[in-house]
């Protein structure tokens, strides 16, 4: 049994666990990795310092949207790194495209739909906030194929995990509220497409 000493943050509300940190870091850093793999028209090091801020951003925003906002309800929230799914991610990245599926926030604690549906719809948010974000930041002259990338990235990453099947954050905001899963998958459908 892993024992879990918590680390209180600024409000008392949101905590870390010492594992937890390194399963984020290292999920980080892979998903970083593969996108840089494949992505590496510029150069190898420029790649993975693009796709650190950019995939590898939107990924760690993701889950501590839903950590956060489950921990506010009173829930138990820790990331959980999947290391099989992490090489997975890396070795398909030499095939020519990604599957990256790097872990995911386990929740515990009795709740509600709705606030089920909530911590849900909280990754796929950040991911469209990350996304608004980088397309301002796409004028800036210095910024733009970064930004351009973070802004696609970000937007595919939204509608991706608003897909309503399985265990994806679009199937548990639907089960909550068609109108909100109507809403979102709408404005990540138009910042994607």
């Amino acid at each position: 049994m892993v024992h879990y000493k918590a680390n209180r943050g600024i409000s008392g509300g949101i905590w870390f666990v010492q594992e937890e940190i390194a399963d984020l870091l290292k999920a980080w850093l892979a998903v970083s990795l593969a996108f840089a793999m494949l992505t590496r028209q510029q150069g190898f090091l420029f790649s993975f310092a693009a796709s650190l801020f950019t995939v590898g951003l939107g990924f760690v925003f993701h889950e501590l949207a839903h950590k956060f906002l489950a921990q506010k309800y009173g829930l138990f929230a820790m990331f959980r790194a999947d290391e099989k799914k992490l090489a997975f991610a890396i070795i398909t990245s030499f095939f020519g495209f990604v599957f990256a599926a790097p872990g995911a926030v386990v929740i515990r604690g009795a709740t509600s739909p709705e606030k089920y549906g909530k911590v849900a719809l909280a990754g796929p948010s950040a991911n469209m906030i990350l996304a608004l974000f980088f397309l301002a930041a796409a004028n800036m002259p210095l910024l733009s194929v970064v930004a351009g990338y973070g802004f696609r990235i970000n937007a595919w990453l939204a509608l991706f995990n608003l897909l309503p099947f399985g265990n994806l954050d679009g199937a548990k905001v639907l089960r909550w509220s068609k109108t909100y899963y109507a809403l979102a998958a709408g404005i990540a459908v138009l910042l994607t497409f």
